[in-house]
């Protein structure tokens, strides 16, 4: 179990309160409001806040010039990708994603999920896509699609919280660490399989072209055909102990 908290009023405690007043079981009780929010409260949160305050500064110093020949002996961490889960109810979900220079965590969806993301220390590569549908149409996840990028660059700490909304695309999405970095997501509502909100994964299908891009000459656009496929198995995320404050529930 975490520690208990020592502050009522540390950050994540206020962002946990924030998000149970400002998100239902259907996502933000108001699509602009809410979100803001939610996102200022998000920005507000430190790595000392969640329990990363050592992580965070032993990145800075692999990131420094003197690191360079030693990185291996400055950052000492788990190959693998670790989830710190902080809290989850009908209405939202609260996590963070800790990855190691060079993984990835593939292309995945958010189906009908407003998903907020502030990188703790570190920095990331973020490219996410929506699909190319007309309004009110399906997504059949069995055949190839096309999509559109909506965002293909670098997130870097400190920085201000990313949100995905599912009416303005860009719910599939990937990230890749450039360095040792941290994530800490909010998802509204959570994954759900009961509900129909599952994970699932994609990758880019060549359709006309070796690169797997389209190219609509007419609009001067990019498209990319995406199908769902099983990661590798070594595409590993592990479960580890969150080892910041205790929410007050």
């Amino acid at each position: 179990m975490p520690p208990a908290s020592t502050d009522a009023n540390n950050a994540i405690q206020k962002l946990y309160d924030v998000c149970r007043a400002s998100l239902s079981e259907k996502g933000p009780l108001s699509p602009r409001d809410s979100l803001d929010n939610v996102r200022a409260a998000l920005d507000m949160v430190t790595p000392s806040d969640v329990g990363l305050e050592r992580e965070a500064g032993a990145v800075r110093a692999w990131r420094s010039p003197r690191a360079a020949l030693g990185r291996k002996r400055v950052f000492h961490s788990s190959p693998a990708i670790r989830y710190r889960h902080i809290y989850e109810c009908a209405s939202f979900s609260i996590g963070m994603f800790c990855m190691p220079a060079s993984s990835i965590i593939p292309l995945h969806n958010h189906p009908g999920m407003t998903v907020l993301s502030k990188v703790l220390y570190g920095a990331a590569h973020v490219r996410s896509y929506r699909w190319i549908e007309s309004a009110g149409s399906s997504i059949n996840l069995s055949k190839a699609r096309p999509a559109k990028v909506v965002r293909d660059g670098e997130m870097s700490a400190p920085c201000g919280a990313m949100v995905l909304r599912p009416e303005e695309g860009g719910d599939v999405h990937a990230l890749r660490a450039i360095t040792p970095c941290a994530i800490l997501h909010i998802l509204t509502p959570p994954y759900s399989s009961q509900d129909g909100r599952h994970c699932s994964y994609f990758r880019r299908r060549p359709r006309s072209h070796p690169s797997g891009v389209l190219l609509n000459r007419t609009g001067g656009s990019e498209f990319v055909w995406l199908e769902e496929y099983q990661p590798r198995h070594n595409f590993i995320i592990r479960r580890d102990l969150y080892t910041g404050p205790a929410l007050k529930l």
